[in-house]
């Protein structure tokens, strides 16, 4: 009011307030895989941002909505009207997810699809989509249902997939991941040249300022909180990571892009909005995310802890040979079934339900024998690519030799002619 911030409405202030706080640590992630921190630290900053977005873009469409023209309600009214639809996008989205993940798992454990790959694939692009389809559909939230889906299916439909799909979905989805983050950040670029810009000093000094602060508010309390629960203590270092680790990108400028007011210097406020976003996620990225190794490397981060011993590998389908070893359920010895080995401490609440009654019912109880046909399916694939390889190179070097020889067949013919 005063000149020292921009003005804005109570609806448009909530409204960018969510958007802004919508994180995107591809970088800080990226840093972590190089480093090979701690797992635990990378799926803490992971888990929280890709629910932090889920809430994120919700919170930002229900205010929207209250904000839209012909909505009168205002006070007490509007926080209720607010908290009711939040809750109703959330919880129903995520109960969308959840239900088409859990069809796709009973589906494809009773309908045996491993000897034919191509249509395995093709279902799960399907039940991947299928849930953000029906979700926007009825005015829901397609991004929280598809992220509790991949969730759920991860858990449970992943372990019913021959392991040649389970590697094409694992690095289709990669690569479509990548070039997305990839065509995102380009549009980032050009937004700074092809955008009408509007730039307010104050709204982005302060708009910096309010999201580390903030986002101090939240990590440090609620770490702290955490720790008397956690049998994995949440260190001071890791903590300071996590809040380092707070850059904005993608998502918040493009719920900025979508962002329409109504009424006085409307289209200016929304100038205005867009650019600060833009500026935060610039700043974020460039400062905080070209500091993160640094700063790590300074902190003396914990990184994982290798073994002598062979360890279970994090990802399903990183070391092709030893993911069908690794997979919980999946037992050699004994039987014509395996049986689901807890090989941690007694489990309790959810995690024994699930180990118990869930996991059964929903993943393929392999037999030895399937347990050694997947293996064989695989090490088959492998073998038929390093021998393509090998035929490659065999090929590179029969055509440098054919190239040598040809050319000592001209010199020689040179020299002929010269005598």
């Amino acid at each position: 009011m005063a000149g020292v911030v921009y003005e804005l409405s109570l609806a448009e202030s909530f409204a960018f307030g969510s958007l802004v706080s919508a994180v995107d640590p591809i970088a800080t992630l990226a840093i972590f895989q190089a480093m090979d921190m701690d797992p635990v630290l990378y799926m803490l900053v992971f888990g929280e941002s890709i629910l932090n977005d889920a809430v994120s873009i919700v919170l930002t469409t229900t205010i929207l909505e209250l904000a839209a023209p012909g909505s009168s309600a205002n006070g007490g009214e509007a926080f209720a009207h607010i908290l009711g639809r939040f809750m109703l996008m959330f919880f129903a989205s995520a109960l969308i997810g959840v239900a088409l993940a859990l069809v796709s798992a009973l589906l494809l454990k009773w309908v045996d699809l491993r000897r034919t790959p191509s249509l395995e694939f093709a279902m799960m692009l399907v039940f991947m989509y299928t849930p953000y389809a029906l979700a926007e559909s009825l005015k829901l939230s397609g991004i929280m249902a598809i992220l509790f889906a991949g969730i759920v299916m991860s858990h449970y439909t992943h372990h019913n997939l021959s392991p040649v799909t389970q590697v094409t979905v694992q690095q289709t989805f990669r690569t479509l991941a990548f070039l997305a983050e990839t065509c995102v950040f380009a549009y980032l670029g050009l937004a700074i040249f092809s955008f009408n810009h509007l730039f307010k000093a104050s709204f982005v000094i302060w708009s910096i300022a309010m999201c580390l602060l903030s986002r101090a508010t939240n990590i440090f309390p609620l770490s702290f909180l955490l720790n008397y629960f956690r049998e994995h203590k949440i260190t001071k270092k890791m903590q300071f990571i996590m809040w380092f680790s707070g850059l904005r990108g993608a998502i918040a400028f493009a719920l900025a892009l979508q962002i329409s007011f109504t009424g006085e210097r409307a289209e200016e406020k929304r100038r205005v909005i867009v650019t600060t976003t833009l500026l935060v996620v610039l700043f974020t990225i460039l400062f905080l995310g070209g500091s993160t190794m640094p700063m790590m490397k300074l902190l003396k981060a914990e990184r994982r802890h290798r073994r002598k011993v062979k360890e279970i590998s994090l990802s399903k389908t990183m070391e092709l040979g030893e993911a069908i070893d690794s997979e919980p359920g999946v037992s050699e010895v004994g039987g014509d079934e395996s049986d689901v080995r807890i090989v941690h401490k007694p489990l309790h609440g959810f995690l024994r339900l699930d180990a118990k009654y869930l996991f059964p019912l929903l993943t393929r109880h392999l037999s030895a024998t399937e347990t050694h046909d997947d293996k064989m399916q695989l090490r088959k694939l492998t073998g038929q690519w390093t021998s393509g390889l090998a035929d490659d190179d065999d090929e590179a070097a029969r055509l440098r030799q054919s190239g040598s020889s040809s050319s000592d067949e001209q010199v020689q013919f040179e020299r002929g002619e010269g005598e």
